[in-house]
């Protein structure tokens, strides 16, 4: 319990491998996964739910602690609890249950349900919160406070009893929680729905949000081809052929900026055909964000980053100079990449003036990119060492990665510089998996005093 009220999922984990009791329960009769639920620890509910917890005990306001899950709008919980894929439990009555409840707050609306609750009056607090991937409001009035993503939650419901929404409906579902920055979780859950739809009629009813009038409809779709190319990857199909030809005449006619942007994006994520082309038709464009991603479509085949086998065009090369000295920094930043995986005296001359642009976002991405190439010259490294006086900790922290991986002897006045990390930084599961402090270890490991040898011991006094 004092693991759970301190949210230390790390802790409950450890406890249960060592015989706790996922079912116990609180003095006034709580399962311990309620705990776990009121304080949207998602992390520590799975971790329940791996251990057996039942997520439909029977509480003695009549709910379960899955139903509280659902009721206070958190997409993280509720799939923390579907963790041992317990659908078959659930009867028809007890799946109706757990949609209507879901779908009365998407009708009724977060802030509206909580006043019809509390009878409170007044302005709602809300904020912008991280629900374990992507971000939800948390809304909170009367002293009660629910997320508002139970429209991802009526779509992971839904998809997991087997119903198929229409396609029409997802998409309202999703277009109210587009934001421009992040993935909202009610947007996500929609659009991974609908990439999941195979069937030719669904596809011919997202084509059609090509020629939506509202932007955002269109990034939706964007987004879903996206979705599909990655599932279609990491399952190992050939079925998004079609995909790519949609997306490259789409690319060529697409007026809104956001929109390209983020069709660029997507773009630049698999080899689609023309590649290079594409970002030198866009590498001039007017909006900022378009040109943020041109320099992602000149990477090639490459395996890694920073592993480029073919040195970049004549086109290419001064299209990448050109945007290292675009007047907007994410534009600037977007060219380090490439910029260090080339690395030819040109470009090595590009990214030591950039770690000294006015901006210190671009520094530090022009730090990292360098820091990650293989070029060892003094000239380099020196230029990493004078970022250690900058003020993100991370990045201090990237550039005693990058001294590390040179051996060199300023490794360890740079770790002093990075200052105190906080006590479970990279730790997981107990193990320390930080890439870049586990190369500070390791340099530390190499460079640690000779032991005297026996013969040394004998002749001390």
């Amino acid at each position: 319990m004092a693991a759970l009220y301190a949210k230390d999922a790390g802790s409950v984990r450890d406890l249960l491998r060592a015989g706790a009791d996922p079912n116990a329960r609180t003095s006034d009769g709580l399962p311990l996964l309620c705990i776990a639920v009121a304080g949207f620890d998602h992390e520590s509910a799975e971790a329940l739910a791996n251990g057996d917890a039942d997520p439909d005990a029977a509480l003695p306001d009549g709910t379960t602690p899955l139903l509280r899950a659902v009721d206070l709008g958190s997409p993280a919980l509720v799939s923390a609890l579907f963790i041992n894929d317990i659908q078959p439990r659930h009867g028809e009555d007890a799946r109706r249950r757990l949609l209507d409840l879901a779908r009365h707050w998407c009708e009724t609306g977060v802030e509206e349900e909580l006043r019809r609750r509390t009878g409170a009056v007044g302005a709602a607090t809300r904020r912008l919160v991280s629900d374990e991937y992507s971000l939800v409001e948390e809304v909170s009035l009367g002293g009660h406070t629910v997320r508002a993503g139970h429209s991802a939650i009526l779509t992971t419901l839904e998809q997991r009893f087997g119903i198929r929404t229409p396609v029409a409906e997802l998409v309202a579902r999703a277009v109210p929680y587009h934001v421009a920055e992040g993935l909202h979780a009610n947007w996500f859950d929609c659009h991974y729905a609908l990439a999941g739809r195979r069937d030719p009629q669904d596809w011919s009813e997202l084509k059609t949000l090509r020629h939506h009038p509202d932007p955002v409809h269109r990034v939706l779709l964007a987004d879903v081809i996206h979705s599909r190319w990655q599932d279609a990857f990491w399952n190992q199909r050939r079925d998004t052929v079609h995909d790519a030809e949609f997306l490259a005449a789409w690319v060529l006619d697409e007026p809104d900026g956001m929109v390209l942007a983020r069709l660029l994006d997507v773009y630049g994520d698999d080899l689609y055909p023309d590649q290079e082309a594409i970002g030198l038709l866009y590498a001039d464009h007017p909006d900022p964000r378009v040109r943020r991603q041109v320099s992602g479509l000149f990477v090639g085949d490459a395996p890694r980053p920073y592993e480029r086998d073919c040195p970049p065009s004549d086109a290419v090369a001064a299209t990448l100079l050109a945007l290292s000295r675009d007047p907007d920094p994410e534009v600037r930043c977007s060219t380090t990449v490439e910029l260090a995986a080339h690395l030819t005296p040109v470009f090595r001359a590009a990214l030591l003036g950039l770690i000294r642009d006015p901006d210190p976002g671009v520094r530090g991405q022009a730090g990292i990119a360098l820091g990650a190439s293989a070029d060892r010259t003094a000239a380099v490294t020196d230029a990493l060492v004078s970022l250690l006086d900058e003020d993100e900790q991370l990045l201090r922290l990237e550039i005693v990665y990058a001294l590390a991986r040179r051996d060199d002897p300023r490794t360890g006045e740079a770790w002093n510089r990075v200052g105190e990390l906080p006590p479970d930084f990279g730790v997981i599961h107990g193990q320390q998996e930080d890439h870049r402090v586990v190369a500070y270890q390791a340099y530390t490991w190499r460079h640690r005093p000779a032991e005297p040898s026996s013969s040394d011991r004998r002749s001390q006094p």
